[in-house]
């Protein structure tokens, strides 16, 4: 039986995709102020953490554009995130069902809760696991088995839902059943690729297919 859902936050359950894509355009277009980044090839970067993205691109100041880029982000965070329609009345019914709730993000912990406060979010989550929490982040297993350790659940009773490879392949490696959102910003075709369990289209259909999966529709 499902019990315990774990959930990417960026671009999963608030849309701060604009955020994040100013954000790389702020740091990149100061960095790299020759050279103009296309949307095409901004996407790669949502997902990964900063410090992978800016390392690879510069294994001197990668330091240095990390915080160059949070200063920015931080700045402009209640500005530029959004709400996704019908999100976040789906995680409370979830959450009034009885279902154990956790975050598992890539981001830090200070920015991850800002963001879940801004929305009123954070009494329906009872753990936060963020990049400064773990020592290897997702795809590694080390944040799904965290999150599953403070819930007390099994891999069996635990799902992710996210919107990228890095929620999808690191819930599959924990060994849990996988959940592509539909409005991830990379794409149906993205999704479809990495093979989840189910791709959804709205928070209700993930509570349908909660039902299913526990024996439990009506």
């Amino acid at each position: 039986m499902i019990t315990t859902l774990l959930f990417d936050l960026d671009g999963t359950l608030i849309d701060t995709n604009p955020l994040i894509l100013k954000s790389f355009e702020h740091t990149l277009g100061y960095y790299y102020p020759d050279r103009t980044f296309s949307h095409e090839e901004l996407l790669p970067f949502i997902g990964p953490t900063l410090e992978k993205s800016f390392s690879e691109m510069d294994a001197e100041l990668w330091r240095e554009m990390v915080a160059f880029y949070r200063s920015y982000n931080i700045a402009m965070h209640d500005e530029l995130v959004l709400e996704y329609p019908g999100v976040l009345d789906g995680l409370r019914d979830l959450k009034e069902r009885g279902y154990k709730l956790a975050i598992v993000t890539s981001k830090s912990g200070r920015v991850a809760r800002k963001g879940l406060e801004l929305f009123g979010l954070t009494p329906l989550f009872d753990a936060v696991i963020a990049a400064d929490d773990v020592t290897m982040e997702k795809p590694a297993t080390e944040p799904f088995e965290k999150a599953m350790a403070l819930l007390g659940a099994t891999p069996e009773e635990t799902i992710m839902v996210g919107d990228n490879d890095t929620d999808i392949h690191g819930g599959k490696n924990a060994g849990l059943k996988t959940v592509a959102v539909g409005w991830a910003i990379k794409g149906r075709a993205y999704l479809e690729a990495l093979e989840p369990d189910l791709i959804i289209d709205s928070m209700k259909d993930l509570g349908d297919w909660l039902e299913q999966q526990n024996g439990t529709a009506h």
